[in-house]
């Protein structure tokens, strides 16, 4: 039964009568009365209340406090609403308000609301939302949930209020926002408000709408880089899976566009799995407007994405998520590529929603299921980290059993069942205790117990998490120090005691991510390199946010798939363009490639070394002395640099490595050109000159088990550390197998049909 309204010209009424009824801290302080008193006397009795200040708090990120531990209230407290005196001096917009201002407890902040609710200018507006936001400042900024500020807004930006008041609450909403502007890491409290902006701007009234604005562009300010994807886009997602009005999902999208041009690549990646759901969604929604916006914006998104085998097919896949009737097509068309880039999570948020759709598609022919278990088969086989695909086994496991279990052709079985054994490891590595590569919210809260009790807030420990989570996914040591150092100056004022905490998080975090490149007291050698940095080629990212760490007199083995950026990483070093590496009078490189020109054919050996501007200094006669110890006799040193045969070649570079007195020895597939002998000699050179490092490309399995200390294995963008020479690393990564063999899998030959 509906209640019936509280008549303020009644001769009595009963307090706690209805929606009074509740006589928690947080509401009227009276207790529950069954007997009628005038509305007058019970005005005499609020007004009789004994009053005390706020205490001061202890800590500005308390804990979000419960109903019963509410601080005492420092002003008069009101009921949050204003009764009319008669009913001609109510209208329906106020009236409106005032239900819904009822509705909210006492707070400090009660009489402010009161004086922006009844007032009739702006500048009265202003002043109330001023006292709102000393308030908060005073009591801290846990006072926003304390105080129910989302409630607040929610209240204020009602549409049936006035739209003065509509204005206020966003007005409300941007000084706050502007107030706790680069307070590091109180900005955990704003994200969850964005909804109310993002409601007002589909207002009729343009001032709602530039106010609304403002409050977003101030909110979104107020997040450091890695927080806009792995906190700010998490809700924006949310707001899109909402019931919310079509035009203010539209405004939704152009802060998801704007956050998409400023957030880190990497950092987008990760987020694939719970976008492309949701983008796709708006894409195929029912109102046309937002699904031509929706469509742009999973566009522009997708390209984030840096994968060689899908770049050219991006308009295709995405057309198809948005027209199931397009699969046969782009199903098609995927089986004819030859997949040879590593698979990573975000190329498969793309593509298993379409091969999922194909493979339950009733209509889908014998055919169009070949393609289809051709295009997982390929996917899965190039699949690095059996983390990246956990995601979709549940997706796909039932279609491919399905084809196993059903398919006429055995080529068709044969294919779905060794898809089914990757699924099938993938799924049973998800159980061995192993860490994979990411680490999950509740790992890095462990990581960060130390900091739990001192900031005693459990919405700016949790933000913090997911941001420390984010910048250690991605491998960003440096951007994840600037932020916990900025994050702990509330909770920790002594600078040393700090940096201190923040270095001990930082560390234990990299020696989980890549512990042999991290500074242990074990290493057996002398480290001469050690940087983190990314390294691009055009506009492809070939490594991103790693760090490269080199010993003396290591010999490290560089590898990955063809196309990782191997030859590019040294051809950098070399160039002295590599982000954090040593300065060449600090440490001297040399590239040992054959740089021979055509004008220079003719030279003799010592002249040759000689035109070396790096070597300008140095006599013929130690020139002549360098060729001799790497073989080369009087007889050899008269001979034109043409003539050479390529072992030759690479002696006369090496002997030019020791003229520049080089710390790092760079060699790119340094046997190619050379007979057996000469390959031998280069071994022993290398493993006699035990204070060079060298670091080396070489598709000769045989030449890297001989020479390499160390393995540097390209994963996912990053630089991965194996001890041991290339057999070792094998059976670490049986993977690795594949690059230096004739049975790589990534290679297909294609040889013309026999004539008869």
């Amino acid at each position: 039964m509906v209640p019936p309204k509280f008549n303020p010209n009644a001769g009595t009424f009963i307090p706690g009568q209805y929606q009074q009824d509740f006589t928690g801290p947080n509401r009227s302080p009276f207790p529950v009365q069954k007997k009628p008193v005038s509305y007058e006397e019970f005005l005499k009795q609020k007004g009789s209340l004994n009053r005390v200040a706020s205490p001061k708090p202890t800590n500005n990120g308390s804990n979000v406090q419960s109903a019963l531990t509410t601080p005492a209230l420092s002003s008069e407290a009101t009921s949050g609403m204003s009764t009319p005196i008669s009913r001609a001096a109510s209208v329906a917009s106020l009236s409106s308000l005032n239900s819904a201002l009822s509705k909210l407890q006492v707070t400090p902040i009660s009489d402010n609301l009161e004086a922006l609710k009844s007032s009739s200018q702006i500048s009265e507006i202003r002043s109330a939302i001023d006292g709102i936001v000393d308030l908060i400042q005073n009591e801290g900024i846990s006072a926003i949930i304390d105080w129910n500020i989302a409630d607040v807004l929610k209240s204020l930006s009602r549409p049936k209020n006035p739209p003065l008041v509509r204005e206020g609450s966003m007005l409300l909403l941007s000084s706050l926002s502007r107030h706790y502007a680069g307070q590091v890491p109180f900005e955990a409290y704003f994200a969850p408000l964005l909804q109310f902006a993002f409601e007002c701007l589909s207002d009729k009234e343009r001032s709602v709408v530039r106010a609304a604005q403002s409050a977003i562009d101030s909110i979104y300010g107020m997040y450091p880089t890695e927080a806009l994807p792995s906190v700010v886009l998490p809700e924006l997602l949310r707001y899109l899976k909402s019931s919310a009005k079509w035009t203010s999902k539209v405004a939704c999208l152009k802060t998801f566009d704007n956050l998409i041009r400023d957030s880190p690549n990497d950092l987008l990646e990760m987020t694939f799995v719970d976008v492309v759901p949701v983008l796709t969604d708006v894409a195929t929604d029912f109102k046309p407007e937002l699904a031509k916006v929706g469509l742009k914006t999973l566009n522009e998104f997708v390209k984030v994405l840096d994968n060689l085998d899908l770049v050219t097919r991006f308009d295709m896949i995405v057309d198809t998520l948005a027209d199931p009737r397009k699969v046969p097509a782009c199903i098609k068309s995927l089986s004819s590529v030859t997949f040879v880039a590593e698979v990573t999570e975000p190329a498969l948020a793309l593509l298993v929603p379409v091969l999922d759709m194909s493979l339950k598609l009733s209509s889908s022919s014998q055919e169009q299921l070949r393609q289809s278990v051709i295009v997982t088969e390929n996917l899965t086989r190039l699949v690095n980290n059996k983390r990246e695909i956990e995601s979709y086994i549940p997706t796909l496991l039932p279609g491919i059993k399905k084809v196993i279990a059903t398919a006429s052709l055995p080529e068709v079985r044969e294919l779905a069942a060794k898809a089914l054994a990757v699924l099938q490891d993938a799924e049973a590595e998800q159980s061995d205790g192993k860490f994979h590569g990411r680490i999950s919210l509740e790992r890095t809260a462990e990581y960060l117990s130390e900091l739990k009790s001192l900031i005693n807030d459990d919405i700016i420990f949790n933000y913090m998490t997911t941001v420390v989570a984010a910048d250690s996914n991605v491998n960003d040591w440096k951007a994840l120090k600037e932020y916990l150092l900025m994050a702990c100056i509330p909770y920790v004022e002594d600078k040393e005691t700090r940096d201190q905490i923040v270095e001990t998080i930082v560390l234990k975090l990299r020696q989980l991510f890549t512990p042999d490149a991290v500074v242990s007291q074990n290493d057996d050698g002398i480290e001469i390199v050690n940087t983190d940095f990314s390294l691009a080629y055009g506009s492809r990212m070939l490594l991103n946010k790693t760090t490269l760490r080199l010993l003396k007199g290591h010999r490290y083995g560089l590898c990955g798939r063809n196309g990782a950026g191997k030859s590019t990483l040294m051809r950098s070093i070399a160039n002295g363009q590599l982000e954090g590496f040593p300065d060449p009078s600090v440490l001297k490189t040399c590239f040992v490639e054959h740089k021979l020109q055509g004008s220079e054919a003719d030279m003799d050996l010592v002249a040759f070394i000689a035109s070396d501007p790096e070597l300008a200094s140095v006599s013929r006669e130690d020139i002549s002395k360098a060729l001799n110890e790497v073989g080369f006799n009087e007889e050899r040193r008269s001979q034109h640099v043409g003539s050479l045969s390529g072992g030759w070649k690479m002696k006369l570079e090496l002997a030019r490595a020791m003229l520049m007195k080089a710390d790092i020895l760079l060699l790119d597939e340094p046997t190619n050109h050379l007979d057996v002998a000469n390959v031998k000699w280069l071994q022993d050179y290398l493993l006699e000159h035990t204070d060079i490092t060298s670091l080396i490309v070489s598709h000769d399995s045989g030449f890297l088990d001989a020479v390499c200390t160390d393995i540097i294995h390209y994963e996912n963008k990053k630089l991965a550390y194996y001890k041991g020479n290339l057999s070792d690393f094998v059976k670490a990564k049986p993977e690795g197998k594949a690059y230096y063999t004739l049975t790589d899998s990534n290679v297909k030959m294609a040889f013309p049909p026999p004539e008869f």
